[in-house]
């Protein structure tokens, strides 16, 4: 049988076989007939078995479907029920549940038993599964061969997929326990060996891509054994190379595993492209196989998903803001923001493409091949803005200079990069690093948007001091700063992309402190000797935003209602808007093994002006009160300062009286501050969201999705008829989304 193949004429119109007819070449017409092209040649139906543009209506509902396959040319003849449906999207669109919701509505209308969803960029199976509702379909490996038979198509639902990222979290699960299990290593120490396993697999295909001809299955590491005695230590080295200015790996790093078991997990891994599988799926899979070993196994603390979400909706990021999270854990809320902001900008090119056909083409069903041509050329254009290759593409500007994280764990900012690449990158702004000191593109004013959970329940300890491996620069016998050895390029960089005046001087605040603790760089802590986590974190963030800033911060109740921690709240008051708090219940963090009370706090940093205004209206109650208080305070002060002269016989003021005095000033000194700060809070006063959340998405088992109640988040329910989404009750977003309007706040960039 001949091969089908995409046909072109001399005017540039793309031909349809099942029309027997030339159509205009526009984008969305060469992804249909391309993939009318694999029908035939790899699944071996029947241009007789297929039709394109077929239209059909039931009640309110109709569809025009993309293509429609029946299961024989004779099915088609006797206009009987479809096999399968396929809905084609543009390039330029990233297919969401919105698509698959699409393509499912027109299956159940026509009655067929399954739909595809496909552009270039990914291909989706789908069955239709009759007795449920719509909404409830199952994703298969495949779709059936013509000619298939019952059961065949049995075998096929038999090899369902619940989703593609079980079947990888799965298997990265089952690499996991072959480590435990031939080496013996416990489970954090079986997870290091995969990560950097990971890495190598992310850095051969980077080659790939760039031409080289390396290969990460077991064959080709047999075969280059005759040139190179070990390829696995090669190819490490070669993953720790590409990824040295992340501190990923340290130089002298080896794989701690046996040969064998490395052959066998990349034996494993062998099926799986990282870079061409949808980032939606290995990023899903990737958390739920690190949810699952972390939490279940190793005890890491991990903020739940549907916690991150609700944060990340609160905070609403915005492309050209610079988000961080100096805690950055899994890297949870970094992806959050990441993937949110990616669709943001896809979302935006999709528009901009609809606005220039609607503005360009006379006849939107049928332009002209002039017209196609020019499609072509803009959607082109257009695409280059979503390229990681393109220096100056909105997603390359989004992945590396927007995304910033830090953890101190290097296993967790280990994990957090990997977590970050199997989302689609921007990994390239995490570091192992301390998140309370400056590091690379992390530093003071820098940031719009932080959110964490940052750790709590510990001590900053007075022995907790910089260190000079804390800093890539250092001081010449002359007193002039210069890159590390090994960090030249890398400092070079820095210098071009923040400059190099305000880099030296992010990095003086540490060079000119090594040896000191950590916390004497802070502001918000009661001693040097010891001091609560937490505290130094909030203070660390206040620092990190710019002027209107907005933070969001999972915090233990005791920071809200204590009176030891009291001195936290007056630094916070004194610095930003606080705009909300969320209490959530105990179950939250209980499946992480953390049973302490939380709420979530969002607070918008003092710009200039409000500063300014707080910091006149503190000294002008301050110097009003002194004032009201001068003759007290006049009178304490002679006690304080008298000297008994040669000629009295008897002091008028004792030590116990100067004693008494220098108590009764502090007192008042200390009163005045307090009424000083309570007056300016009076005038300084402005609405405040307040909310407490009884259900949050997850069970104190850590049990979540279908049916766990969760009162962050709006409830949507589909119309059965139109597939319109609408709210069904109000999350706790949407409320304070209605409060930031009611009371025309500014929140964040427009």
């Amino acid at each position: 049988m001949d091969i089908l193949e995409v046909q072109y004429n001399k005017e540039g119109k793309i031909y349809s076989h099942i029309r027997k007819k030339y159509l205009v070449a526009t984008p969305e017409e060469k992804v249909r007939q391309e993939f009318v092209c694999r029908l035939v040649n790899e699944y071996k139906y029947k241009i007789e078995q297929l039709d394109e543009e077929l239209s059909t209506k039931e009640g309110k509902r109709s569809a025009r479907a993309d293509i429609v396959i029946w299961k024989s040319i004779e099915e088609k003849q006797n206009n009987n029920t479809p096999l399968i449906i396929v809905e084609c999207k543009a390039d330029y669109i990233h297919i969401n549940e919105k698509d698959y919701d699409q393509g499912e509505s027109y299956a159940r209308i026509l009655n067929a038993k399954f739909f595809i969803t496909h552009n270039s960029y990914e291909t989706r199976f789908w069955r239709i599964l009759k007795d449920k509702v719509p909404g409830y379909r199952q994703e298969i490996s495949n779709i059936p061969s013509n000619g298939a038979d019952e059961k065949t198509i049995e075998q096929l639902y038999k090899d369902l997929l619940v989703f593609k990222e079980d079947e990888f979290a799965n298997m990265l699960h089952k690499c996991h326990n072959i480590i435990r299990n031939i080496e013996k290593l416990d489970p954090a120490a079986a997870f290091d060996e995969i990560a950097k396993i990971l890495f190598m697999k992310v850095y051969v295909e980077r080659m790939l891509l760039k031409g080289q001809n390396k290969k990460f299955n077991q064959e080709y590491i047999k075969e280059a054994r005759k040139y190179n005695a070990n390829p696995i230590e090669s190819y490490f080295d070669g993953a720790k190379k590409e990824f040295a200015k992340d501190k990923i790996f340290k130089k002298d790093e080896k794989i701690n595993l046996k040969e064998h078991t490395i052959l066998k997990i990349i034996k494993e891994l062998e099926s799986y492209n990282l870079s061409l599988t949808s980032a939606d799926v290995k990023g899903i899979a990737f958390e739920r196989f690190l949810g699952r070993t972390f939490r279940g196994e190793i005890g890491q603390f991990f903020t739940p998903r549907s916690v991150v979400e609700f944060m990340v909706d609160m905070i609403d990021p915005k492309e050209g803001e610079i988000s961080c999270d100096p805690a950055s854990g899994s890297g949870g809320f970094l992806i959050r923001i990441f993937s949110k902001v990616r669709e943001i900008i896809q979302k935006d090119i999709k528009n901009q493409y609809e606005a220039w056909k609607k503005d360009n083409i006379k006849d939107l069903e049928n332009p002209t091949s002039e017209e196609a041509k020019k499609l072509t050329e803009k959607l082109e254009e257009l695409q280059r803005e979503l390229s990681l290759d393109n220096k100056n593409s909105r997603i390359y500007k989004l992945s590396n200079f927007c995304i910033y994280g830090v953890d101190a764990n290097d296993r967790m900012a280990r994990t957090s990069k990997m977590n970050m690449i199997m989302h689609g990158d921007g990994h390239g702004g995490i570091h192992h690093h301390n998140g309370l000191l400056n590091i690379n593109g992390v530093f003071e004013n820098q940031f719009d948007i932080i959110l964490t959970n940052p750790p709590f329940g510990s001590q900053v300890e007075e022995s907790d001091v910089i260190q000079e491996n804390d800093i890539w620069l250092t001081r010449t016998e002359q007193g002039e700063l210069i890159a590390k050895e090994g960090y030249e390029e890398y400092i070079k960089q820095y210098y071009d992309l923040y400059g190099e005046e305000r880099y030296k001087t992010t990095q003086l605040k540490i060079i000119d402190n090594i040896g000191k603790p950590i916390a004497s760089l802070f502001k918000l802590k009661e001693n040097l000797k010891s001091d609560k986590t937490e505290h130094l974190f909030i203070n660390r963030c206040m620092d990190l935003l710019k002027p209107n800033g907005r933070l969001g911060i999972v915090l233990p109740e005791g920071v809200f209602n204590t009176p030891n921690a009291e001195y936290v709240r007056k630094f916070v008051e004194g610095r930003a808007f606080l705009r909300a708090v969320i209490s959530l219940p105990v179950e939250t963090f209980l499946s992480s093994k953390a049973s302490v009370k939380c709420s979530i706090l969002f607070i918008q940093k003092f710009d200039e002006v409000s500063q300014q205004k707080w910091n006149n209206l503190i000294s002008e109650y301050t110097e009003k009160l002194k004032l009201k208080h001068k003759a007290t305070i006049d009178n304490l002060n002679e006690i304080i300062k008298y000297r008994k002269s040669k000629d009295e016989k008897t002091p008028l003021y004792t030590s116990d009286d100067k004693k008494q005095a220098r108590k009764d000033l502090k007192d008042l000194e200390v009163q005045i501050i307090e009424e000083a700060y309570q007056n300016t809070k009076n005038d300084f006063d402005y609405p405040i969201f307040m909310a407490e959340a009884e259900a949050v998405g997850i069970t104190s088992t850590g049990e979540t999705g279908e049916g766990v109640k969760n009162e962050l988040m709006d409830i949507i329910e589909k119309d059965k008829d139109t597939g319109e989404e609408k709210i069904i009750e109000k999350g706790i977003n949407t409320y304070f989304k209605e409060f930031l309007k009611e009371n025309s706040i500014v929140w964040g960039k427009k």
